[in-house]
């Protein structure tokens, strides 16, 4: 499965970004899927995912209530809807799949969020 994450950019304070995850060469909502982000000088951490099967998701507590992930089957994509951000969400956000011993990650997307 390769994953091709985009939707990244400079946005304001207070402003939205929606991040896409399209898969290719698998079905993607076989997978759990899941964004995760890494700030400059930090280490990567989770955001939100969403399983295969059932679809439940979870988040961060930094972003619940803020960011929203959804599977859009029909195009083979999950998507990170990200509302009110904050500098601090500033980060290179990746996209991952994994299946048992399965485990595929995209090239990041870069956000900044800076006034």
């Amino acid at each position: 499965v390769q994953l091709q994450a985009s939707g990244g950019g400079l946005v304001q304070p207070g402003g939205s970004l929606r991040l896409s995850c399209a898969a290719s060469g698998g079905t993607l909502a076989d997978y759990a899927v899941a964004w995760f982000r890494q700030a400059p000088g930090k280490e990567r951490q989770g955001v939100s995912c969403i399983r295969d099967g059932d679809g439940k998701t979870f988040y961060a507590d930094s972003v619940k209530g803020r960011f929203t992930i959804s599977r859009d089957k029909s195009k083979n994509t999950v998507y990170l809807q990200m509302n009110s951000l904050k500098p601090e969400d500033t980060a290179v956000y990746f996209c991952n799949a994994q299946r048992g011993f399965r485990d595929y990650w995209g090239q990041g997307t870069k956000v900044t969020v800076s006034s």
